[in-house]
């Protein structure tokens, strides 16, 4: 575990991990970023306790003042929820964040790059970066993949979200050597939806079977993340003909008004929100809940091997 001045461990995460105990780290845009305020401090908070009901230790990450925070208080996860223009940092942001003293919610591609690097195996978090829409014209690419493609770490996620190319994300992480399992399913979750019809190459059905996954990474010397596909389940996941008409509504809009670049994910999420009536946010608030359990149940058979 490193110990220098541009990455910080917890007290409790730096304890657990020191002692092989289960830890499960969780990204911080979702609470400066992804909820308005107070909610996102409480599904902040209700994250944590999900993780620990699970048997693992949360550490949320997020950088205050060009430090990496592995693990945060009470006092700096209030900060991440409620302060001002709060950058949204992925993994290429954190150099010069750390230099210059900068302070930013993390990205999964930062979130994982962080959590690999002190040495926390299992992280948990909504929905992936992917392939957008339109790449062949824009090669608008989340860095998730390319993050992922490098750094060992196990990902409970709901898929990616559905405003993304789904087949084309897909593709290109099997190009980049990216194992997907779908828990308890044979496709690749939706996001809001439990399916997105895609099928997926394994099936697993146990925390353990995660586990073992892992264990043989690291024998093989496999140096590339391990997805593990949780959908949401049916009853909570958005109804699949409103969440169809109300993304063509959406991407209609965005064409309409231009939208592109690093403007069109917020762009589409807002659209979805306001044109479901909250709707998605539940669904997405869901699936992130279910991760979250997910991922300590992983995180302790994981500690538990042999």
């Amino acid at each position: 575990m490193p110990t220098n001045t541009v990455l910080s461990l917890s007290k409790e995460v730096a304890g657990a991990l020191s002692a092989g105990d289960p830890v499960v780290a969780l990204e911080s845009t979702i609470i400066s970023h992804g909820l308005p305020q107070p909610r996102n401090l409480e599904v902040a908070v209700e994250l944590e306790e999900i993780v620990r009901a699970a048997g693992a230790v949360p550490a949320t990450i997020a950088v205050l003042d060009g430090v990496a925070r592995i693990g945060l208080d009470e006092a700096e996860l209030t900060r991440v929820a409620t302060e001002p223009g709060l950058r949204k940092l992925g993994q290429r942001d954190l150099a010069a964040a750390a230099a210059l003293r900068a302070s930013g919610a993390t990205t999964v591609s930062a979130t994982s790059f962080l959590a690999a690097r002190a040495g926390i195996r299992v992280f948990a978090t909504g929905g992936l970066g992917g392939v957008h829409r339109g790449w062949t014209d824009s090669q608008d690419e989340s860095a998730d993949l390319d993050t992922l493609s490098r750094t060992k770490i196990t990902v409970v996620c709901a898929g990616v979200k559905s405003i993304l190319d789904v087949p084309a994300t897909l593709q290109r992480l099997e190009t980049r050597g990216v194992t997907i399992a779908g828990f308890g399913s044979d496709t690749f979750p939706g996001f809001y939806l439990h399916s997105s019809g895609e099928p997926v190459d394994w099936r697993i059905e146990s925390p353990d079977e995660a586990a073992a996954i892992m264990l043989a990474q690291d024998r093989l010397g496999t140096e590339t993340a391990l997805i593990v596909a949780n959908p949401v389940p049916q009853a909570a996941q958005l109804d699949p003909a409103l969440h169809d008409r109300v993304l063509a509504e959406a991407l209609a809009a965005a064409e309409r008004a231009g939208v592109t670049g690093q403007a069109i994910t917020p762009f589409l999420l807002e659209f979805l929100a306001e044109g479901t009536k909250g709707a998605s946010l539940e669904a997405n608030l869901a699936a992130v809940r279910g991760n979250a359990r997910l991922a300590g149940l992983i995180a302790a058979a994981w500690s538990a091997r042999d």
